[in-house]
């Protein structure tokens, strides 16, 4: 089933929508209760009491209907709550008395002043929160911090998202709650998938609220579509499938000392079942693997100018090691209007407006700063605004690479799920532009083979560690490829 990620702007719409028909305080209740069964979880086999602390708003809301659920089952519960300010909050904290559990107010002095507790829930702050942490809410956020990193190791259940966490940005303020898991509610934020505010977050669990699914999808970012989603876009072979029906593939790459882009790139290819694959280069290239074809040429340029290819007749992978002659050649394989992956040296600004719905651009980073001439910083604080930007600019679908990649298209975005640290190492952007053109090839649509082959390289990834641990080189994902097709779709 897709997840959808929402901003905090999308948060406030969507609470609008729920408050109005009258389903408010249902979305609340709901998750109360996911969140006192994720405490009970994070606290199995520590003794003490839960300590839940609750915020004035709807965050601090969601945190005191766990704490009458818990208190429900019979487990001892202590409840630090500032005051409230949403109508809801109010009302949860007086049906928490009336079940006889004691509301302590909130300060540092409190949280620190508690005995030993098997397990922490921060309901302080949620999608609302905006600049520093000060006063009372920051005394109480150092307050937690301290006890949780002291050797006790209290846990903290971040009810869905650490309490100081802007929900839309991927850097994280000085001051936030240290989470020793998250649990996000309705739909994840950018925060708990991208940079320095994901490690705040530590492992993030999804809890599904009754929303609307049609409220959800007007109000999302961005989705994240689930591995049987993408499976079922992945082309099938049938018995009278033959080399020349499987998907051809060009590779246009490489140069003087950068020959292993293209070869690798071709690797890719094969791997995710193109049947004929031919490395074109002005350089010498290397053939890792036999099956592999290669064509060296004097002038890449006057050879692109005379062979344009029949609409439908391969895919093209241009850019890779490929040097400073790329931009007029990405500018003539363009013009084709076939199904093209550009990456690497084919990442250029003066290409902006040129992409077409059948081409796929590759930037990570620092080639998207480039592209979108800003700084990495920039990228990276925000990647889902910079795949929308660049999309807008350049035309076609984007992939920005990254840890997640965000895959952006005319209206639309996504994130992937999955990868392994290891993955970060030369040749892995090379691998996946050749997945890609193998997909698009076989007849994948640009925006499905973009989102279904970034996660089966991200699955490869994952495969690629169980077998060789940290260190993996693109090769070692490569190899993998084959399972990772199988895990997505099932046997072929």
């Amino acid at each position: 089933m897709t997840e959808h990620v929402f901003t905090a702007a999308g948060i406030r719409a969507l609470d609008v929508r729920l408050d109005a028909a009258g389903l408010l305080e249902l979305a609340m209740e709901e998750a109360g209760r996911a969140s006192a069964a994720a405490l009970l979880d994070l606290a199995a086999g520590r003794p003490g009491p839960l300590a839940l602390l609750a915020g004035g708003g709807a965050n601090g809301g969601d945190a005191l209907v766990a704490a009458r659920h818990l208190h429900a089952a019979g487990r001892e519960v202590q409840v630090l709550a500032a005051p409230g300010t949403h109508p809801l909050t109010q009302r949860n904290r007086e049906r928490l008395a009336a079940v006889g559990v004691e509301v302590q107010r909130l300060s540092a002095a409190a949280v620190r002043a508690l005995p030993p507790v098997a397990a922490w829930a921060d309901g302080l702050l949620g999608t609302g929160v905006s600049g520093e942490l000060r006063g009372e809410l920051a005394g109480a956020v150092q307050a937690l911090n301290a006890r949780a990193g002291q050797g006790s190791g209290e846990p903290v259940l971040a009810l869905d998202l650490p309490s100081g966490l802007p929900a839309d940005r991927a850097s994280a303020p000085p001051l936030t709650v240290q989470a020793t898991r998250t649990l996000a509610l309705s739909g994840y934020k950018p925060a708990h998938l991208f940079g320095e505010a994901a490690e705040r977050c530590g492992p993030v669990a999804l809890a599904r609220l009754a929303v609307p699914p049609a409220w959800a999808d007007a109000e999302a970012k961005a989705t994240r579509p689930s591995d049987t989603e993408l499976g079922a876009w992945l082309p099938r072979r049938t018995a009278s499938t033959h080399k020349g029906t499987a998907g051809r593939v060009w590779v246009v790459g490489g140069s003087a000392g950068m020959e292993g882009a293209p070869a690798m790139a071709g690797v890719g290819a094969l791997r995710a079942g193109a049947g004929l694959v031919t490395l074109h280069s002005e350089a010498e290239l290397p053939l890792p693997m036999p099956e592999l074809m290669r064509t060296r040429h004097a002038d890449l340029g006057a050879w692109l100018a005379r062979e344009q290819p029949r609409p439908d007749a391969l895919a093209l992978a241009l850019g890779m090691g490929l040097g400073p002659q790329a931009p007029a050649l990405a500018r003539v394989a363009l013009s084709w209007n076939i199904p093209t992956v550009l990456d690497a040296d084919a990442l250029q600004p003066e290409l902006s407006g040129l992409g077409h719905s059948r081409c796929l651009w590759t930037p990570h980073p620092g080639e998207a700063a480039r592209l979108l001439e800003c700084t990495v910083a920039e990228v990276t604080a925000d990647p889902l605004s910079a795949a929308a930007t660049l999309q807008q600019r350049y035309g076609g679908v984007v992939v920005l690479k990254g840890g997640p990649s965000v895959v952006a298209w005319a209206g639309g975005l996504s994130v992937s799920r999955g990868g392994h640290p290891g993955m970060a190492s030369a040749g892995m952007g090379d691998t996946l532009a050749g997945i890609l053109a193998a997909l698009l090839a076989a007849g994948m649509d640009s925006r499905q083979a973009a989102q279904a082959g970034v996660r089966l390289h991200a699955r490869a990834g994952e495969r690629a560690a169980q077998r060789f641990g940290y260190g993996l080189s693109a090769s070692d994902v490569a190899a993998e490829l084959g399972g990772a097709w199988a895990d997505l779709s099932g046997p072929v």
